[in-house]
């Protein structure tokens, strides 16, 4: 190939996958510079509080329940934590509310009794 034609396929080339990955970060109309990988993943943010057997009530951090690194925390693994904490005898119930962050966008999130709702 003529050295010209070689480096404007590099060019071309170049400027493609600059632009592919620059839409790689937006993903919603709207939402600029969102990464694809956050999208599809569930964050869930909530303050809990739990009540003991004997009445009192006293803040649950789920997150101490999770293996170290952990971050990402779904409604489906909120319940299981919830389950565990209910079932082992810790707490009769727990309740609160937070926000669930999804590739659908942000909405509340409430446990009543124990129950996580959307």
């Amino acid at each position: 190939m003529p050295q010209p034609v070689l480096s404007a396929a590099q060019i071309t080339l170049a400027c493609a996958l600059a632009a592919w990955m620059i839409t790689g970060f937006t993903n919603l109309p709207g939402r600029w510079m969102r990464w694809r990988m956050f999208c599809r993943a569930t964050f869930t943010i909530v303050t809990l509080t739990g009540t003991t057997r004997d009445g009192r009530t006293e803040p649950v951090n789920v997150y101490d329940h999770l293996s170290p690194g952990s971050f990402i925390l779904g409604p489906p693994q909120l319940q299981a934590i919830l389950d565990h904490l209910t079932h082992s005898g810790r707490y009769t119930r727990i309740d609160g509310t937070g926000r669930v962050l999804s590739a659908r966008g942000e909405q509340p999130v409430e446990v009543r009794n124990s129950r996580v709702v959307l």
